[in-house]
């Protein structure tokens, strides 16, 4: 074994090299946001006139974002995400929705909207305060993208704003609802300071102490207790699947599953910097996502009844993220036999 001096110098000159790897690849990645969210802004004027040609050219700009940080994640640094399930149509608009592990997640989904020819289209909820932001703020009003509070009513309005051009224009989506149900049932589970740019707005991300809280509510409430997850927020939900089945171009809604392991610690994930950084990130985690596409046609049609649907989707999240646990602690790849 090398003296402790030597692991030292040895792990300083390891920490150097990430650092120096991780700011030569994301640096021209931020030059070209600030470059797209410039664009983005000057967009926003043309919105008014030509909404849809605004839209288009959006999402023609963010598709290059995002496709720049999803090939450092994949093709630069490794990271292998296995899919399973039902293979996304091309050229498809849906609602989506997923479990919440971290903010990494969007890798995965931007995954599964590559294979759909989708990435540009995707519109993810952000913080009514971002608006404010110089460029960043404009970018995202230009692209349409829904900024909410924390009180319904609020944005209720404005996801009608957005959901307008999807109805009257039949732009291409791929949309993942609100997930605030209301400020009593976010009281109960905590969830108060939940949402946030690009973090997959499953009202919060997943914590043992946010899951305790969750089966406390269940309990109180007489609802299932969900395995690997948390209860999910409905109301956001019931109300996009209200709008958006009123168009002829959204139909289907997409069950998203996503696991991760590092070594045997399943739903261990990188962070952001981590992904960024780190070359062959296969060696250390496994990313992995799974996708059950049902037509919005067959969904219930009674508000009730698509929030017994939404429940019932994330108890079998729970078992599928159950099997995916078990197959790794058995040593197996991802996904097993019978996912």
């Amino acid at each position: 074994m090398p003296p402790a001096s030597a692991r030292d110098r040895a792990g300083l000159l390891s920490t150097l090299y990430t650092t120096v790897r991780g700011v030569a690849l994301i640096s021209p990645w931020l030059v070209h946001l600030l470059a797209a969210d410039i664009v983005l802004s000057l967009l926003l004027p043309v919105t008014v006139a030509a909404p849809t040609i605004s839209y288009d050219l959006a999402s023609l700009v963010a598709k290059s974002v995002w496709l720049g940080i999803q090939t450092i994640f994949t093709r630069l640094n490794g990271a292998q995400i296995t899919v399973s399930g039902t293979t996304p149509p091309r050229g498809e608009s849906a609602i989506i929705v997923s479990n919440h592990v971290e903010w990494v997640d969007f890798y995965m989904i931007q995954a599964l909207a590559l294979k759909a020819g989708m990435l540009g289209r995707c519109r993810w909820f952000a913080k009514q305060q971002l608006k404010w932001v110089p460029f960043l703020g404009w970018g995202l009003w230009a692209m349409r993208m829904p900024l909410v509070s924390r009180k319904w009513a609020t944005d209720q309005r404005e996801m009608e704003r957005v959901f307008e051009g999807v109805k009257k224009n039949s732009w291409p989506i791929c949309m993942r609802p609100h997930p605030v149900s209301s400020e009593q049932e976010c009281r109960s589970l905590k969830l108060l300071n939940a949402l946030g740019l690009i973090s997959y707005s499953e009202a919060t991300r997943y914590t043992k102490a946010k899951f305790d809280d969750t089966v406390l509510w269940c309990k109180a409430n007489d609802r299932p207790i969900p395995k690997h997850t948390l209860y999910p927020r409905t109301r956001g939900f019931i109300a996009t699947v209200n709008q958006l089945r009123q168009t002829s171009h959204v139909r289907a809604v997409y069950d998203v599953t996503i696991a991760y392991a590092r070594g045997n610690s399943f739903m261990s994930t990188p962070n952001f910097w981590q992904t960024v950084s780190i070359s062959r990130l296969q060696d250390t985690w496994r990313f992995h996502v799974h996708l059950e596409r049902y037509s919005l046609v067959d969904l219930p049609r009674t508000d009730d009844e698509l929030a017994k649907w939404l429940e019932t989707r994330w108890i079998e999240k729970g078992e599928r993220l159950e099997g995916l646990r078990d197959a790794l602690a058995r040593g197996q790849s991802w996904p097993p036999n019978g996912l």
